[in-house]
Formats: C-alpha cells, structure tokens, sequence
C-alpha cells in the first residue's frame, strides 16, 4: 500500500503570533513551528494503513514550504514515514491554498499511490480547500472529515461527520481522505525513530522539478488585504448582593438597563 501524507508546518496555538509592520504578514522571529495538528492524524493514519497492511508499501511524506519545513518532515519521518518529498521555490512561498493544491498535485502526478490523506484544514489559514481540490485536479474520489476508515478489495469505507451525526462513504483507491479529531490518537517520536529519521531519503525539489513554474500555478484567487487583533474583551465584572436573591435582582437589572438585552 503506497500511502501520501500532505504535511504542513504551522506556527504553534502555544505561540504568541504577532503581526508584522506591513499589517499583511506574521512576524516569524519568535515562532515555534510545528506540524500541523491535522496533518498529525493524517501522519498516523498512514502508519496504521501501512501496517494493517502487513507493512508492505510506503508512506511518504510531502509538503510546500521554506527548507525550514524540513523539520516537521522529520518529525514525520521519526514517527515512522518511509521517506519526505519537499517542494521549496520561492515562487510557492505565497500561494493561496489552490495553487499549494495544484504544486501538490503536479509532485504527486510522478510518484506511486493507492490513498492520500490530508489534514482536514490548517490551522493557520482554516480554509478546508487544499486536500478536496487536490484530488480533483488528479481527478479520484475524496472523502472528507473521516472519523473511520477500512481498505478491502481496493475500496476504502469511511464513517465521516456530517452536520447532526454521521455517513457511511465507500470509494474505489486510489482516493484521497481528511482527517477530522478522533480519526487516532498520533504516537509520539521515540528516540529510536529520531535516530533512523536522520538517515532517510528527504528530497528538496524546486517547481522546476515537478515541471511547473510560477505561471504554472495560475494567479491567487485570493489575497489579504490585512491582519488585525481580535478586540480586547472587557474585564468581568462582579454582582454584589446580600443575599442569591438580591444578586439575581442586581443582575437581571443590570442585563436590562446597562447591556440592554432583556
């Protein structure tokens, strides 16, 4: 089973993520770069495809970004992936999520593959487009938001949410999945994995290689126009009262008169 992880280095929810002077980027200085957390499952997955299948095949890993990315590509590859493929070229720095989409597409048109499988969304930009508009432009089935997923008779049955509960999908390989939060658990690296991840083959690859160029990607269809803060939320305030009674009546007055919304 020849199984593709789609990998994106974000900046960690644990960090502080200031914005730069130009108000249309982050400042990266003091930023903990991490895999994105759905990418994590989409890691593991892969692994437990792998080994349900005897362990026979290969999960390689592939992802867009600076070289800097090459670290959360090893970490991948210390849980257990076989091999990493990176597309860097300062053509791809700032695309929008469906010309990542079209780079990615164009690297995996070259490579052997029974299942992609992608984070559900990035946690950065949260648009939910990259992994379904991948598997359209290699034109094989894709099933989003899998909880569950079993691969018999090169067919994958996936349970996936949906809005109230959840559906039973069944679709012929090679296909593509995204994870959604309960998928798996994500095993940790050990040490061990570490070791051997710094020996396995990691590929840099410029647009060039995978037979694009910037004109390739086609113009963004999106852009920022700017970053802002969230607006500071006002401190909380106590309701003082004698008695649960004399709160309760403070409170409801103060709902009605001051917010105004009873």
């Amino acid at each position: 089973m020849e199984v593709i992880v789609l990998l994106k280095q974000v900046p960690s929810t644990e960090s502080f993520v200031g914005i730069s002077e130009n108000g249309l980027s982050i400042k990266t200085d003091d930023v903990k770069w991490v895999i994105n957390p759905y990418d994590e499952f989409a890691v593991e997955e892969a692994l437990r495809v792998k080994e349900a299948h005897g362990g026979s095949g290969s999960v390689t890993i592939l992802s867009v970004g600076s070289e800097k990315a090459v670290e959360a590509i090893r970490t991948a590859l210390a849980m257990g992936a076989d091999k990493g493929i990176l597309i860097s070229d300062s053509a791809a720095y700032n695309c929008d999520g469906l010309q990542t989409a079209k780079i990615l597409a164009a690297a995996i048109k070259s490579l052997p593959f029974d299942l992609i499988i992608a984070g559900q969304r990035a946690v950065d930009g949260d648009n939910y487009m990259v992994g379904s508009a991948v598997a359209e432009f290699l034109n094989i089935p894709a099933v989003t938001m899998v909880m569950k997923e079993t691969i018999a008779d090169r067919k994958i049955t996936c349970s996936r949410t949906v809005e109230g509960g959840m559906v039973v999908v069944e679709a012929p390989l090679p296909a593509l999945i995204t994870t959604q939060r309960g998928l798996n658990e994500p095993r940790y690296a050990s040490l061990p994995g570490i070791m051997k991840a710094k020996k396995k083959p990691l590929e840099i690859k410029s647009l060039k290689d995978i037979g694009l160029d910037a004109a390739g990607t086609g113009a963004p269809k999106t852009k920022i126009i700017s970053l802002k803060y969230p607006p500071e939320r006002k401190g909380g305030r106590m309701i003082a009262g004698e008695t649960a009674a004399d709160k309760a009546k403070a409170l409801v007055k103060a709902l009605h008169e001051e917010a105004k919304i009873v």
